[in-house]
């Protein structure tokens, strides 16, 4: 297994960061084995594209919520480096400190 969990779509609530927010909080090593995805789909067009990254950010991102750690972008960084067999990414984490709503599963 690559991942924790291949989720689909976002339980947190939006947590407002741009661009320039993202780029404000420094990279850290993750497991990928600790992320669950909020993506199910990949086109696999850039997943091969050598310049997948080249307008983008090069870390993914992550958000910590609820005890957990989603992957909110950078599902095909990810990917590739569990292709290259590395087991950990280095990626910006936002701890988003929202509550869980009450009577809500969680997906782990």
């Amino acid at each position: 297994m690559i991942f924790k969990l291949v989720g689909d779509g976002r339980p947190y609530p939006d947590h407002g960061l741009g661009q320039r927010d993202w780029a404000a909080i420094p990279p850290r090593q993750v497991r990928l084995d600790q992320l669950i995805t909020t993506k199910r789909v990949l086109a696999l067009d850039v997943l091969l594209d050598e310049d997948s990254t080249f307008y983008g950010d090069l870390f993914p991102h992550v958000v910590e919520w609820g005890g957990a750690l989603y992957l909110e972008d950078g599902l095909h960084r990810a990917v590739r480096a569990a292709l290259a067999q590395r087991t950990s990414i280095h990626a910006r984490v936002h701890v988003h400190t929202a509550a869980r709503p009450v009577g809500r599963l969680s997906h782990q």
